[in-house]
């Protein structure tokens, strides 16, 4: 499995050259991670194409090394929406927090070394339900779901 490190930063990194769209990889990590973003509301629009540009009638038909998720960033007032994403669990040191450490976090308490949430911020949890894997913590919390702490924007 591709590692999440390289989606934080090319996202990060494109908001702060300002550019319009960027292209990532086509993964279930990435499609879920980008999915929570536009979900709270960093990226206004996902499209899935090809290395060329975002076309999903082209998508299917490529190999999977050219298989392409574009986002379309926002900005506000010529700022850009998410101003910092940083990687939570590291290959060196995984996160893993249960459904009372994942609570502390959304309700503005510190957990295992890791800041709380603030306004504004979303934090990235992978869970071990297949139907949901990828969620926002505060939508783990109410599934009642754990897993391990991927990566928090704000």
């Amino acid at each position: 499995m591709p590692l999440p490190h390289d989606l934080c930063a090319r996202v990060q990194n494109a908001f702060r050259a300002r550019h319009r769209r960027i292209a990532v990889n086509h993964s279930t990590q990435n499609l879920g991670i980008m999915s929570i973003l536009l979900r709270s509301g960093f990226v206004s629009n996902l499209t899935r194409g090809t290395i060329a540009e975002p076309t999903p009638a082209q998508f299917l038909g490529v190999n999977d090394a050219q298989k392409r998720i574009w986002a379309d960033l926002k900005y506000r007032n010529d700022l850009p929406v998410l101003t910092h994403m940083e990687l939570i669990s590291k290959p060196s040191k995984r996160v893993f927090m249960d459904l009372s450490e994942i609570r502390r976090l959304c309700t503005g308490r510190r957990a295992q070394n890791i800041k709380p949430l603030g306004m504004g911020e979303v934090i990235v949890v992978r869970t071990d339900d297949r139907e949901n894997e990828w969620l926002e913590a505060r939508e783990a919390v109410q599934m009642k779901l754990s897993g391990e702490v991927i990566c928090r924007a704000q």
